[in-house]
């Protein structure tokens, strides 16, 4: 029997690819939700105290410096109070209320300790808790490194705007692109989703028990609570919910986690065109000095980098999907399967994370084949079919030709066998239509029929 391991992750986010996901621990952490709840406890206090709510005063700015270090000095101290803590609690918010009511007697405010967690349900604390740090991970771990992706996009399509390309419509041969445009097209789906996901509003409540604010009202009848909660939740930096339940409904988190699903869609599809254009001798990949391509085959360099991409989109697609479907619902007031679901936002943005992390590098170890791409449109002079019915068509409707059905005349040339440039242009000599018409399609060539694909690039 072989001896067990000492503590090992299970997760890879939290094993193998630490280095790539770290930035959203940070935030999207078990430690990153408990210090953005410590957060939201101290600035309650503030708030209530600095409105002189029930006879107390504002504080003086130095003790507000010394309440938020609370949770701008959060650490690993911090972290093992509250898991001892919550050990006897059993309950993850009322371990923080604890953390803050020990540290406000440390630092000799007693006076306003019966203030934390004042008329709050832990769902006010938790729902303003994680739209802080969704948000914060999303402005600056997660949009940041989807931003990364999209400029490389948009400098290779500059760079390869006047790359001609033969493109593939069913995987068949089709008229030409360049491959600047086709990843211009990424770059520009991508940047709309971004513009939606950068709209996104981050929504708490913080109404009490069943959204109703009663037990503010039976301490201070007079107070507007509402506005003050709203005051308090917008100086946050996040947007307020007024109308809830128990908890705040999530409805923000579907509608996000929907863009971000989106966004991952798109990826995905660019790393499997990627990959194609790989197979197909369109993009070489660099050589990584010391890395292995095949365990067997040393000529090999497999298109890992968005492999992984697609394989880790897909395990983040299903998991925001699954948060979209579970978080839409909550049984009547309240129920606890938000609690366990909203856990997995960070796996679910990490796979994310990675698969960018893996799409970036990916685009910077690939180079455009150009010679290749030329190969393979002087293979496929039939691609000029639809260049030539068009003019025939336009020459048609100007009186200058009497051809019928321009269309059926080129199918029966080139539908299921290969036409070269020499049976073409002796077709085209062969056509009634103006000379001017004729002339254009005697230059024309597949490398050159490519439309307005380079403007488009740019």
């Amino acid at each position: 029997m072989t001896a067990q391991l000492p503590a090992q992750p299970l997760s890879p986010l939290d094993g193998r690819y630490r280095a790539a996901v770290s930035g959203l621990a940070d935030y999207l952490s078990e430690a990153g939700l408990n210090r953005a709840r410590v957060e939201v406890e101290v600035e309650w206090l503030i708030a209530l105290t600095d409105r002189s709510l029930f006879g107390t005063a504002p504080l003086a700015e130095a003790d507000k410096d010394r309440l938020r270090g609370l949770y701008r000095d959060f650490g690993q101290a911090e972290i093992d109070w509250l898991a001892e803590k919550e050990a006897v609690t059993r309950h993850d918010v009322k371990a923080v209320e604890y953390l803050v009511r020990d540290r406000l007697s440390a630092l000799g405010l007693d006076a306003i300790a019966e203030l934390t967690h004042f008329a709050c349900t832990s769902e006010d604390i938790n729902s303003a808790s994680y739209a802080l740090t969704v948000k914060r991970a999303v402005e600056r771990v997660w949009l940041p490194a989807l931003q990364d992706v999209i400029d490389k996009l948009r400098e290779l399509a500059t760079e390869h705007a006047d790359a001609a390309m033969l493109s593939r419509t069913h995987g068949q041969p089709a008229t030409p692109s360049t491959m600047g445009k086709e990843l211009a097209v990424f770059a520009w789906r991508l940047e709309r989703v971004v513009t939606r996901i950068e709209g996104s509003e981050y929504l708490a409540k913080f109404s009490g028990a069943t959204g109703t604010w009663s037990a503010h009202l039976a301490a201070e009848p007079d107070a507007d609570w509402p506005m003050i909660a709203r005051e308090y939740i917008e100086g946050l930096g996040i947007d307020f919910n007024i109308l809830t339940t128990q908890i705040e409904s999530h409805d923000w988190q579907v509608e996000l986690y929907d863009h971000v699903r989106h966004a991952g869609g798109i990826l995905h599809n660019l790393a499997t065109d990627i990959w194609t254009y790989i197979s197909l001798g369109y993009f070489a990949q660099i050589p990584v000095a010391g890395a292995t391509g095949s365990s067997t085959m040393p000529h090999k360099i497999n298109p890992i980098r968005f492999e992984n991409a697609e394989a880790n989109l897909e395990l983040s697609g299903a998991l925001l999907n699954s948060l979209s479907q579970t978080l839409v619902t909550s049984r009547m007031q309240r129920d606890l399967t938000d609690s366990t679901t909203q856990r997995n936002i960070g796996v679910a943005f990490g796979h994310s994370l990675l698969a960018l992390d893996n799409l970036r590098r990916g685009l910077t170890e690939i180079s455009l084949s150009r010679d290749v791409l030329l190969a393979d449109l002087d293979t496929n002079w039939e691609v000029l079919a639809e260049a030539i019915q068009t003019v025939i068509r336009a020459e048609v409707v100007a009186g200058r030709s009497t051809i019928q059905d321009p269309y059926a005349l080129l199918k029966e040339l080139t539908r299921g066998h290969r036409v070269g440039a020499a049976d073409l242009a002796e077709f085209v000599q062969g056509l009634e239509i103006g000379d001017a018409a004729k002339q254009r399609l005697l230059a024309l060539t597949p490398a050159t029929y490519i439309g307005l694909a380079e403007t488009l690039a740019k």
